[in-house]
């Protein structure tokens, strides 16, 4: 254990309270880029694609800035035990964060591609699909901040409803292509869309499986 003067220790204790705060804005942002994409997707507004495209260069830069102060964390104050697991918790959410941000400009690409394009019908399920990722993302960086492991089971019961929706949408989306071949360029890229979003889920749930270990010490085994 290391010993400190309280002053020391007060500014240790400041450090990770920092550090708490930068990935829960870092979340924060990541929740913004997956609404965006989606309502730019649904509008067909560039604009909102170029916001995501921004909101991405500032997650990037948190994930660089809490990468570096985990890192002297580590080097200069030696934690151990709880501490220790969350710092290095710190480290593996910015990662799945990161790839958040990444998955809602892949949607933003997409958008792009189908710029000046009709939509072959109102999108109402991609949408929903998209709210429940929001929700299990804010809930996992919550449970995060709050060190609230309990939150895991919320999370897994809105990842069976992403599964069930990415299916049922899948099917939908195959039905169309088959019925006329002219809507298969963009029925591809409303299953790419959902793939990402599937794929946000998973990073929701890692996220998730991370505050179990920081709080208990026990490994959840649900890793992408």
């Amino acid at each position: 254990m290391i010993k400190m003067v309280p002053e020391a220790r007060r500014s240790y204790l400041e450090e990770l309270k920092e550090l708490r705060q930068m990935v829960e804005e870092m979340g924060d942002l990541a929740s913004q880029a997956i609404y965006l994409s989606i309502e730019g997707l649904v509008e067909l507004d560039e604009n909102k694609v170029n916001m995501v495209e921004e909101i991405d260069s500032k997650i990037y830069a948190y994930d660089r800035a809490i990468e570096k102060k985990s890192l002297n964390l580590i080097a200069l104050q030696a934690p151990v035990a709880k501490d220790l697991r969350f710092i290095g918790t710190c480290l593996k959410i910015i990662t799945d964060l990161d790839r958040v941000g990444r998955y809602s400009m892949d949607i933003g690409k997409v958008t792009r591609r189908m710029l000046g394009k009709t939509h072959m019908k109102k999108l109402v399920s991609i949408p929903y699909m998209a709210q429940l990722t929001i929700e299990m993302v804010d809930m996992a960086v919550d449970a995060f901040v709050e060190g609230d492991e309990t939150k895991i089971d919320a999370i897994y019961e809105n990842e069976e409803k992403v599964d069930a929706l990415y299916d049922e949408i899948f099917r939908e989306i195959l039905t169309y292509m088959i019925e006329d071949a002219k809507s298969i360029t963009m029925g591809t890229q409303y299953v790419l869309v959902i793939r990402y979003l599937e794929r946000i889920a998973d990073h929701a749930c890692n996220i998730v499986d991370r505050v179990v270990y920081m709080e208990t010490g026990e490994m959840v085994d649900h890793e992408i």
